[in-house]
């Protein structure tokens, strides 16, 4: 199928094994009543499989039609299967696609069942709201610098409550500076004197109309979000299981457990490994050789969603006291830098999701020092040899260990106490003076002596 904004043009193979079947092509409209007319159409001609490019949004209305009906849906990229320039029309276009899905051609996107695809819709609305609220909240803090307020050089947040205060008592324009900063609560009253003369300033009718217009949007964006918010709750309840268990990673809140699995779901054996979900969602390197030399190992852009949330996610997981993810971060931003050190992270939280969720397992805790202690004589031998060059003189004491288990025990004395190998057999000509009646005058027995022939100690 050729998918369009007005139309989809529909080309029908003959059944495997009718050599001499006869191929039908049939042109639709895209409104409902025309879409219902292409399923019962093409379940007449006993259809099992079916594809179509991913152009834009045109392509969900038909796959939200025909998805119960069809036994298998297929969704492609378009720039797996671009047609040559100059042999390019809509039924040249849906000729080829139903070739390439005969042969086995095509790899199929990545597409969930219609709960997630409503989950990934709430999420990624809330995601745009959010940055919408973000800008009203720059705009506010731009006006208020263009009359001179300056209470965001004195406040760390203007936008909590005793900042709201003072932005309705500016919108009034009945209260003196002096009155304003009496509104400061807690640790901000300190700084009345400093609030005084940050909110002497010179705001017009005119700005005091805008600012009360944005502060009603800011208001009504702020109530949309908490609305969004719940009803991805409500939603979510069925995983409640799922986010607990994802809540344990470090760094990753319930908005990052929502996005993962909005974006991803809950059935993981969709992807065959954790590398093919990592490609998938653009967590991982590129992959552009040719001619035997690499381009260029910059990400795809995949899925901005997901690695949003997650880089958020590895920036308060390198924070973390005393957790794996945060030793890798600063392994890695010694040698990668921050950036590059923070989307490591993130690609290690991915996979841990991605395991978590294939397994139903909870996370367990390495520790910070885990890659230390995986590699402890390496890490010992670079500390010393770093010291002795800086000039001092190392002498090394191991601690007693942590008691351990039997099993452990006896594995570790198997390991410090070993077998003695076996004497390896002397190298050389074997000696020759016993039978030829002389004094020995070698030092070593001669293991290659016959038995019947008496050794060299005791001819000496």
């Amino acid at each position: 199928m050729d998918v369009h904004k007005k139309s989809v043009t529909v080309h029908v193979l003959p059944p495997q094994g009718q050599t001499e079947g006869k191929a039908l092509e049939r042109e639709f409209r895209t409104f409902s009543r025309d879409l219902r007319q292409l399923r019962g159409w093409l379940k007449n001609c006993h259809v099992t499989e079916a594809v179509m490019e991913s152009t834009g949004q045109y392509w969900r209305a038909v796959w939200n039609v025909l998805e119960d009906e069809i036994p298998r849906l297929v969704l492609v990229n378009p720039a797996h299967v671009k047609a040559l320039a100059g042999r390019k029309t809509d039924r040249i276009d849906s000729r080829r696609l139903a070739r390439y899905l005969e042969n086995g051609d095509l790899d199929g996107s990545f597409v969930p069942h219609r709960e997630i695809r409503e989950l990934r819709d709430l999420t990624r609305w809330r995601v745009h709201l959010v940055e919408d609220l973000n800008r009203v909240k720059n705009r506010i803090s731009q006006m208020c610098e263009a009359g001179n307020i300056k209470v965001s050089s004195v406040a760390s947040d203007l936008f909590g409550v005793s900042g709201r205060r003072m932005l309705n008592a500016l919108v009034e324009g009945t209260r003196d500076p002096g009155w304003m900063a009496d509104y400061a609560k807690g640790a901000l009253r300190g700084k009345r004197k400093q609030l005084e003369q940050a909110l002497d300033g010179s705001f017009s009718e005119h700005q005091r109309w805008m600012l009360n217009a944005q502060l009603k949007h800011l208001d009504f964006l702020g109530g949309l979000v908490a609305e969004v918010e719940e009803e991805i709750e409500l939603r979510m309840k069925a995983h409640s299981e799922v986010i607990r268990r994802l809540d344990t990673i470090p760094g990753v809140d319930r908005v990052v457990a929502w996005t993962l699995i909005a974006e991803l779901g809950t059935d993981m054996t969709v992807f065959p490994d954790a590398d093919h979900a990592a490609s998938w969602a653009g967590m991982c390197p590129g992959n552009r050789r040719t001619a035997g030399k690499r381009l260029s190992g910059r990400t795809r852009k995949a899925n901005p969603y997901l690695r949003r949330d997650l880089c958020q996610a590895a920036w308060a997981a390198s924070h973390a006291h005393d957790s794996y993810l945060a030793g890798l971060y600063q392994r890695f931003r010694v040698r990668l830098g921050h950036n590059k050190a923070i989307f490591a992270v993130a690609h290690q939280i991915f996979r841990t999701a991605y395991t978590m969720l294939r397994r139903g397992e909870d996370y367990r805790e390495w520790g910070k020092d885990y890659c230390d202690r995986r590699n402890k004589p390496k890490v010992v031998h670079r500390m010393v040899d770093r010291l002795k060059r800086l000039g001092y003189a190392v002498h090394l004491e191991e601690l007693d260990p942590a008691p351990a288990s039997p099993v452990a025990e006896a594995a570790t004395m198997a390991t410090s106490n070993p077998a003695p190998p076996p004497p390896k057999p002397k190298r050389g000509r074997p000696c020759k003076c016993a039978t030829r009646g002389i004094p020995c005058t070698h030092r070593s027995e001669n293991p290659k002596a016959p038995d019947n022939q008496p050794t060299d100690n005791a001819t000496v």
